[in-house]
């Protein structure tokens, strides 16, 4: 156990699956949950309806379980020389528990398609393919610069399949668009503390193709065409999303560690989907 008595420790297969499963960023997938519950929703029962309880407590731990599970059973000889898994992480060593979780896991999420609508099920189906392709071959969408952030737009289609779960429809393809591009954005700002191991590994990704300072120019690229299409949905939305572009060009031009800042991104993440999430709350209470 660790030191508080609470969390199992490292050592344990369940410590281990949760450390797996990061923790930090549990909300990257279940925080598009509440949103898309918040802005489906027509009645305050709807918020806790019990496919919407039902996808939030999926995205939260079993997904997670899924999404890193296989990156992590696939990366394990890049892993070796990345020395985030050697502190914020844990390396994949071959226990053959974290394959059986992530075929579950993988499952679980295909036990939701008959309570789903069309978009719904889609959406579901492409997080899962998206997920495990990204890792996995033979696509491998990781090593390939433009994929693998083309691909990490699957962050939004929680969002996606939530919505759609009440909604009984997609949501607008503005929303839709300026997620998947937000999502681009933070999986390849998360890259960049990877180039060096990267590239040691001979693995060829967006942020090792372009190198430090030019992904901190794509990144903030992306996050102001993610603000101008929430813009115009809505220019509270816009505000909310144009926080990022001007984030990462603090970064940019600071002493900042890159990797230091990377870990300030769940924080940043969780107080704008606060925001998103409470502006949609309000309009449903008071109208």
């Amino acid at each position: 156990m660790s030191s508080l008595g609470i969390v199992p420790g490292r050592d344990t297969r369940l410590g281990y699956l949760l450390r797996v499963s990061r923790p930090r960023f549990w909300l990257y997938l279940a925080g598009p949950v509440v949103v898309g519950v918040a802005y489906a929703a027509q009645t305050r029962g709807e918020l806790f309806a019990p496919v919407a309880v039902a996808l939030f407590v999926y995205f939260l731990l079993p997904a997670n379980v899924f999404l890193y599970g296989v990156n992590d059973i696939f990366d394990r000889d890049v892993d070796a020389a990345n020395p985030k898994k050697a502190e914020q992480e844990v390396r994949y060593r071959g226990d053959a528990t974290v394959p059986v979780a992530v075929a579950v896991a993988g499952l679980a999420g295909l036990a939701f398609l008959p309570l789903l609508p069309t978009a719904g099920a889609v959406a579901m189906v492409a997080f899962l393919v998206l997920g495990a392709e990204y890792s996995a071959p033979p696509l491998r969408f990781k090593t390939h610069p433009g994929l693998d952030s083309l691909s990490n737009g699957l962050y939004v289609l929680p969002g996606v399949v939530a919505y759609a779960a009440l909604a009984g429809e997609a949501p607008p393809l503005l929303a839709l668009a300026g997620g998947w591009l937000w999502a681009m954005a933070m999986h390849t700002f998360s890259a960049i503390p990877d180039i060096e191991p990267d590239r040691a590994a001979g693995i060829e990704t967006t942020a090792t193709r372009l190198g430090e300072s030019r992904t901190y120019t794509y990144c903030a690229a992306l996050w102001l065409g993610a603000a101008v299409a929430f813009a115009l949905l809505h220019p509270f939305l816009g505000a909310v999303f144009a926080f990022y572009p001007v984030f990462v060009a603090g970064i940019a031009l600071s002493d900042v560690r890159v990797d230091r800042a990377y870990w300030w991104f769940p924080a940043v993440n969780t107080v704008a989907g606060a925001l998103l999430t409470n502006a949609a709350l309000w309009v449903l209470i008071y109208g």
